[in-house]
């Protein structure tokens, strides 16, 4: 794990700062991107590794303080921006491939992995001028909704260091939250985006597969992977999301990027409309199937805070349709869920292209280097090596179909824009009940497997805190390609109801 030195010459805080913040103070002269820079490394080495660490940083770019630099002097000499996100330092889970710099995907096996080209996506952040700060944890190669990791072990909760960050964008979602960079990267197959962000009070948006390159991203199911934002204010999303949308020929499923109407404009969007007293312009679903059991105590205070989001979306003015329902919701996911019959052929096809320590899953199952808890792995050496002509992947591929088409007839059926419904049912776990064994990958109640096993976008929307100071999430469903009425839905929520609170961090012992 790298660690960095802390300096002494940043005295200023720049907690919360947002982009359109920052760049005024760019403008203005009152701050440079070198120094920002600095302070979020410094404040990396104060929390990510000493005392009761947040552990959300598994590599430091050693090049984060030139780039800025060269950034800071392109703008003194041209007067003008690189690119919508110029001299932002940008947090990127380590599943994205980056040149000359460490890509361990979680992984112990791939500590001294280092590729030779960046993935698109990182390709896409340098040319909006971004600077690439650090990678991130997560799990071992994104098989879990847990920070579990063979290479880094945990990652803490920024509001309950006992408790886990989630996962597997662990690092993205804590090292966002703990301001240890402007704006973060995940990815998502199944929550990896969202569950973290709920967790760690921040924004995670799962667009609708295809608007973002996943070229240079390590698989786990290939046509629900997306690489997504993640940022504390909703217009940061929107700014980030900007940046990384776009057709790739590396990517054939980006040709929706291309080929679709409302693709991009989404700061713009947010600038032209959607403010507060917009909000009765929307009808919202509550699907209640997504909440669970009162009786639960684990999921009671989840279902307290984001009934009273819901409450607070009434006195707004929103149209609440209520009482919206899914039969059998438990039976759909479990038999929507390819994990077990696609990861194995996807992890093996993206290994076998490479120079790494190990070709194919198999290899690395046999390995044994993968950390204990991440029973999905087990899981997934059961399937079989390549799903053609495998009759039961057929079903569950047929099976999501029919979930997509049912999931889309309830919004069509009850006139809504959107469905809003817990990000998880349960707040975050500690890290003694991942340990005994209290949660499992594919039990873990998490709801956004819906949009996931659907194929639609969902954004986390920090929605407030348990009585014990737990953050909760409140998930956004929407339709294909509802990017910017979603974003403006969430700004519009966060101008009206402003729930996030910056964690406090434990000084550095």
């Amino acid at each position: 794990m790298t660690t960095v030195t802390p300096s002494t010459s940043a005295s200023t805080d720049f907690a919360e700062l947002t982009i359109a913040q920052f760049h005024a103070m760019l403008r203005d002269g009152t701050l440079t991107s070198r120094a920002l820079t600095q302070w979020y490394l410094d404040r990396i080495a104060a929390h990510n590794t000493a005392g009761a660490a947040v552990n959300a940083v598994v590599t430091v770019n050693p090049a984060a303080l030139a780039d800025a630099v060269a950034l800071d002097d392109s703008f003194a000499a041209m007067g003008e921006f690189v690119g919508p996100l110029h001299g932002v330092p940008v947090l990127v889970k380590d599943q994205a491939e980056t040149a000359g710099l460490r890509t361990t995907f979680g992984s112990k096996l791939f500590a001294d992995y280092v590729p030779d080209t960046d993935a698109t996506l990182i390709r896409r952040l340098r040319e909006a001028g971004a600077v690439i700060l650090a990678k991130t944890t997560m799990c071992d190669f994104a098989a879990g909704w847990f920070s579990s990791s063979s290479l880094t072990g945990h990652t803490r909760n920024v509001y309950d260091s006992a408790r886990d960050s989630g996962g597997s964008s662990a690092g993205s979602g804590a090292g966002l939250s703990a301001n240890f960079g402007l704006v973060a990267v995940g990815e998502d197959t199944g929550g990896s985006i969202r569950i973290p962000a709920s967790f760690n009070n921040v924004y995670g948006f799962r667009v609708t597969t295809g608007l973002i390159s996943r070229a240079g991203f390590s698989p786990l199911v290939h046509f629900q992977d997306t690489p997504g934002p993640m940022a504390r204010t909703a217009v940061d999303l929107a700014r980030l999301l900007d940046a990384l949308v776009g057709y790739d020929p590396a990517d054939p499923f980006t040709v929706v990027a291309a080929t679709s109407t409302g693709v991009g404009g989404y700061s713009d969007a947010l600038e032209a409309g959607a403010t507060a007293a917009d909000q009765p312009s929307w009808r919202v679903g509550v699907l209640e199937t997504g909440f669970g059991p009162d009786s639960d105590p684990r999921m009671a205070p989840v279902n307290e805070v984001v009934r009273a989001a819901i409450a607070r979306m009434r006195e707004l003015g929103v149209g609440v349709v209520p009482g919206l329902e899914i039969e059998r919701l438990g039976e759909w996911i479990a038999d929507t869920s390819v994990y077990l019959r696609q990861s194995k052929s996807d992890i093996t096809r993206f290994l076998s292209g490479r120079d790494a320590p190990v070709g194919s899953f198999d290899e690395l199952y046999a390995t044994g280097v993968f950390h204990p808890l991440n029973d999905l792995i087990d899981g997934i050496a059961t399937g079989p090596d390549t799903v053609s002509g495998d009759a039961e992947y057929q079903r569950l591929r047929l099976n999501q179909e029919e979930f997509r088409r049912l999931v889309l007839g309830l919004f069509a059926d009850a006139g809504v824009d959107f469905l809003v419904y817990p990000s998880v049912q349960v707040v975050a776990p500690t890290h003694a009940e991942l340990e005994a064994g209290t949660y499992t990958a594919l039990t873990f109640p998490t709801n956004t497997v819906i949009g996931s096993q659907a194929g639609l976008p969902a954004l986390s929307i920090p929605v407030g805190f348990t009585t014990d100071g737990l953050a909760v999430g409140m998930e956004l469903l929407g339709t294909p390609f509802a990017e910017r009425s979603m974003l403006q839905f969430a700004a519009a929520w966060e101008e009206a109801a402003p729930f996030r609170k910056e964690p406090f961090l434990e000084s550095p012992r």
